[in-house]
């Protein structure tokens, strides 16, 4: 540190340096053996030796800088001074989420396997139409059945259904609204780029300390923002894609904005639409699987058995349930895009 000791020095800042680090005070045992050497080493060794200019480096040479401890319990402060005021809009805010998850997971696991079984097909073929589809998902959810995970593979997937739901009710609106506003699409991009890059487990950290884990808001909410980052993309860049000249053809029909855009813009965006719904249901899906640290029930939480207790055909079991999950909703999400395109070709 003695190169920094003389820098301090140099810009006349000792004394506030010291005033900061309480020299009046008893000194530690690395102040005496400096002391001791007669300060031999403030000006001399090596550069190649030099230590990064990092807080708790500048710390050790001027007491008035702040550690790195300081900077986190500073923030961690801040974040818990706060918290009572975040909760107070938070919690009314988003309690409809925690109802709509407890009565989601309460009729998938309550209705009996040979009631919701033939919903689930009923809906995989009116989204689809394809029969190959519906066969996937019958021999998917029939393994599930058969290993003795169907209770948590309706629990996965009724969290899947909220919350991408939630995804598109929020996400394709924002969307479209960035498509028309080039300045909110500057302000919303940076906070996208910030959701998509930021891991999963950081999403839990701030809402374990708002929510109480036995809130299904809790995981709600981290798959939320996990997931609705593709739905907001496609559906911006799918209506910005638009033909400029289809565009003009309906500004020459006098179509008014509203017109535009939910007889033209909408239905021709529609593709990009499906395939970030697609990718949304793909990140719920990846999320619910960490979100079972928090109390999210369902596949995860037998994953996370697995690893806990070391049972590795429990982990590897309920691993290939949450494959087949994810096989099945990207299936029949990509027949109902090709149902799409079909529909388009022939009109």
């Amino acid at each position: 540190m003695a190169r920094y000791d003389g820098l301090f020095d140099s810009l006349g800042l000792r004394e506030w340096c010291d005033g900061g680090s309480g020299q009046d005070g008893p000194m530690s045992m690395a102040d005496l053996l400096a002391r001791t050497r007669g300060g031999a080493d403030t000006g001399g060794g090596s550069w190649w030796d030099l230590p990064m200019p990092s807080l708790n480096n500048l710390h050790e040479a001027c007491g008035a800088i702040p550690q790195t401890r300081d900077l986190t319990l500073g923030l961690e402060r801040a974040f818990l001074s706060a918290r009572d005021t975040l909760r107070i809009v938070l919690d009314p805010a988003t309690q409809p989420l925690s109802w709509m998850l407890r009565e989601m997971l309460w009729l998938m696991t309550s209705l009996p396997w040979f009631i919701m079984l033939p919903i689930l097909f009923l809906l995989t073929w009116l989204v689809s139409r394809s029969w190959r589809v519906v066969l996937l998902v019958v021999l998917s959810l029939g393994f599930l059945t058969f290993v003795d995970h169907y209770t948590a593979a309706m629990q996965t997937l009724a969290i899947i259904f909220v919350c991408a739901f939630i995804c598109v009710l929020f996400g394709v609106p924002l969307g479209i609204a960035m498509s028309r506003s080039d300045r909110l699409q500057r302000i919303v991009i940076p906070i996208l780029d910030m959701l998509q890059t930021l891991p999963a487990f950081v999403y839990l950290i701030p809402l374990i300390f708002l929510f109480s884990v036995t809130e299904p808001k809790l995981y709600g909410i981290a798959i939320i923002l996990y997931a609705i980052v593709p739905i907001v993309r496609l559906t911006d860049l799918g209506i910005r894609l638009v033909d400029r000249d289809v565009i003009e053809a309906a500004d020459a029909f006098g179509m008014t904005g509203r017109q535009k855009l939910f007889g033209v813009q909408i239905p021709l965006a529609l593709p990009n639409i499906m395939a970030g719904v697609n990718q949304t249901i793909m990140m719920s899906l990846a999320m619910v699987v960490i979100a079972s640290l928090v109390s999210a029930p369902g596949l995860g939480v037998l994953v996370l058995r697995g690893i806990r207790n070391l049972e590795l055909g429990v982990g590897l079991i309920a691993g290939l349930g949450i494959v087949l999950l994810a096989i099945v909703l990207d299936r029949v999400t990509k027949a109902s895009l090709a149902r799409i395109d079909t529909s388009k070709s022939h009109n």
